[in-house]
């Protein structure tokens, strides 16, 4: 089963006051279009971004920026259900679910998205909710009357259809939509509701964005690594990813990247999860001389299962030689790119021992590490 995903991003955010698309609005240090991708891309197999064109080079820009990639930008129409329209005319061939998700909820969980994705697939369409809360009263020709809640529902995204289904619910119905279910109801066809998620808020107003920056705030946790590994002869040295002439390298059973196996361990630990060695035993052959940065790429990609996003990341590489101020600059940019983040979330400094301890007498090279990440998932609060 192909499953293909739409994140609908050209709206203008009028309501929230902002002068420009409030996706493009930094939220924690990340635009907030890209939580959206991001809780998407590991249950999609083709992801597609709706933009404003003139937004499209700003878009692509964040995209390169956080190292995330869509498998096509397509630009939005004057309407809502015109963008969606536009998606699903440009998505290719093969693809049996689509997911239509709101740019601008940051808080999507992975749960949330396999309850839709297997409710669409069983029954057609599923779409997230959650029954309404609180007292209802309608205003009318200056009167007032409670209105009874029984049986109302919050309609959250993504919204899940077979796509044929969908595309037949647009075809066949031409109305403005700013709700894909209700399209496919007019065909007569039912939408089945799912469990939906309280956190899964929709950024529409200027108290909802200040929630958000509350929520995320209070979900920051730190980890701390530590490395150190044996310099010998006859291998490369290889430290934040970046290949170091030296008459000695470092022992171990990957690359033996000391920087990258303490943040490693510093961002795995700020989640509570194993450490490197039970991700990526030194008994496997599988990462016999693996590239470390690989490893914490892959990291990364365990960290966002468990509902995690790296923030930011400060290295410490304890060195008697070679000098490596010159490499610092590209093994920022490695880890970067590695984790999704922006160059001025990610240091890395260096240090000398004065000659004390292994480290001085330049039999070994140590590094610390110290990381923070966001808990975006409801799982991660469990």
């Amino acid at each position: 089963m192909k499953v293909c995903g739409i994140v609908v991003a050209a709206g203008a955010g009028k309501r929230l006051g902002a002068d420009q698309n409030k996706v493009l609005l930094p939220l924690m240090g990340r635009p907030l279009f890209i939580y959206a991708l991001m809780a998407l891309r590991p249950q999609c197999h083709h992801l597609i971004l709706v933009t404003r064109a003139d937004e499209q080079a700003a878009f692509e820009a964040l995209l390169q920026e956080h190292a995330l990639q869509v498998d096509q930008l397509v630009p939005g129409g004057r309407e809502r259900r015109d963008s969606v329209e536009n998606a699903l005319t440009a998505m290719p061939e093969g693809c049996d679910i689509v997911l239509v998700q709101d740019g601008a909820r940051p808080f999507l969980s992975q749960d949330l998205v396999r309850r839709v994705i297997d409710a669409a697939r069983a029954d057609g369409a599923a779409v997230p909710a959650i029954p309404v809360r609180d007292t209802l009263r309608r205003a009318e020709n200056g009167a007032t009357a409670t209105v009874s809640r029984e049986g109302l529902y919050q309609v959250q995204t993504p919204q899940g259809f077979q796509t044929a289904l969908l595309k037949r619910a647009y075809r066949e119905h031409r109305e403005a939509a700013t709700d894909d279910a209700g399209l496919v109801e007019r065909l007569g066809h039912p939408v089945t509701l799912v469990p939906g998620d309280a956190r899964n808020l929709k950024i529409t107003h200027p108290e909802d964005f200040t929630m958000a920056q509350q929520l995320l705030a209070g979900s920051l946790r730190l980890g701390t690594g530590y490395d150190i590994h044996r310099l010998v002869p006859g291998r490369d040295l290889v430290l934040g990813g970046v290949l170091i002439p030296h008459p000695l390298g470092l022992l171990g059973h990957s690359d033996a990247d000391a920087p990258l196996h303490a943040l490693m361990d510093a961002l795995l630990g700020a989640c509570a999860l194993p450490d490197i060695g039970q991700h990526f035993p030194d008994s496997d052959p599988e990462y016999k001389g693996a590239s470390s940065l690989q490893l914490l790429a892959e990291t990364r990609g365990i960290l966002a299962r468990h509902g995690f996003l790296p923030q930011q990341a400060d290295l410490t590489i304890l060195a008697q030689r070679p000098k490596l101020a010159p490499y610092i600059l590209k093994m920022r940019q490695n880890i970067a790119g590695a984790l999704g983040l922006p160059l001025p979330r990610v240091s890395v400094k260096a240090t000398t021992t004065e000659g004390l301890d292994a480290v001085g007498r330049e039999e070994a090279i140590a590094a610390q590490a110290a990381a923070t990440v966001l808990a975006v998932d409801d799982a991660s609060f469990e």
